[in-house]
């Protein structure tokens, strides 16, 4: 197969969050997308099998397991397959439903591609969950955002939405990860979403990502668009509205991402960014 190397959500290759992507991975069994996920070595690898109707069937590997969803890698993927055949509408078979993408180039020449997530929704996070989950964080109840409850959100995968009072909290990032992990695998997460609110439009975010094998990702295009219908559900922003995220920072790989809430509940969430190979 023919790996190539993409960063998503940022213009510089030494930002925003790597991707493998498989533009034909036809014939390839579950074993080989693995392993090549695992000698790849990103938090996601994209494998992707056209169809004569012009679909593309894809499907997301972390160097461990199959991921239902990945929002960095169908950005990567996008562009990837916009830089061979051109700009224009795609349309995405993933394991959780369709998702629409079209890619675009902007003035500066880059190519940004524009994802909308299957319908999004949230569910409480039970006291005992909640708990073990600060618990693993090694963050205090009183660290939180009132203003922020936590919260399960979906938009193609679930993330629990933590978010801090100060950023000083989200920059100090010492998890438990073998306790994290555990719990993490019972209840179906893909990643946990740790957020800062730094304006009613702009947020900061880190997201710890053990299930992927790793301790963190630089930016997580599913977990933007479940943030984005988390805040929509529970009215915390007046929609429609556009978001700016700001993840990776910390770890020394700033990303931007941009995401779109429309009014409508039963709407997905759109989220842009660029992508430009390594």
């Amino acid at each position: 197969m023919d790996v190539l190397r993409y960063v998503a959500f940022a213009t510089d290759p030494a930002g925003g969050n790597p991707a493998g992507v498989v533009l034909d991975a036809t014939g390839a069994d579950d074993a080989t997308m693995l392993a090549t996920a695992a000698e790849v070595g990103y938090s996601e690898t994209a494998f992707v099998v056209p169809s004569d109707d012009g679909t593309l069937t894809v499907r997301y590997f972390s160097p461990l397991a199959e991921v239902p969803f990945c929002g960095h890698a169908t950005i990567a993927t996008a562009v990837a397959h916009a830089d061979r055949h051109g700009t224009g509408p795609l349309s995405l078979r993933t394991n959780v439903g369709t998702v629409a993408v079209t890619t675009a180039v902007a003035d500066d020449g880059t190519t940004v591609a524009t994802l909308v997530s299957v319908a999004p929704r949230t569910e409480p996070l039970a006291g005992p969950d909640l708990a073990e989950l600060l618990s693993a964080l090694r963050w205090s109840a009183d660290e939180l955002d009132p203003a922020l409850p936590p919260r399960a959100a979906y938009a193609g995968a679930w993330h629990p939405v933590i978010a801090a009072a100060d950023r000083g909290r989200l920059a100090d990032l010492d998890y438990d990860m073998p306790a994290l992990t555990a719990l993490m695998a019972r209840r179906g997460w893909t990643t946990v979403d740790l957020v800062w609110r730094e304006s009613p439009t702009v947020f900061h975010a880190r997201n710890a990502f053990p299930p992927g094998g790793v301790v963190e990702d630089p930016a997580t295009g599913a977990a933007a668009a479940a943030f984005g219908g988390y805040l929509r559900e529970l009215e915390l922003i007046a929609t429609p509205v556009t978001l700016t995220i700001r993840q990776g920072e910390d770890m020394g790989r700033p990303s931007t991402i941009t995401v779109s809430v429309p009014t409508d509940l039963a709407s997905g969430i759109a989220v842009t960014g660029t992508a430009v190979p390594i």
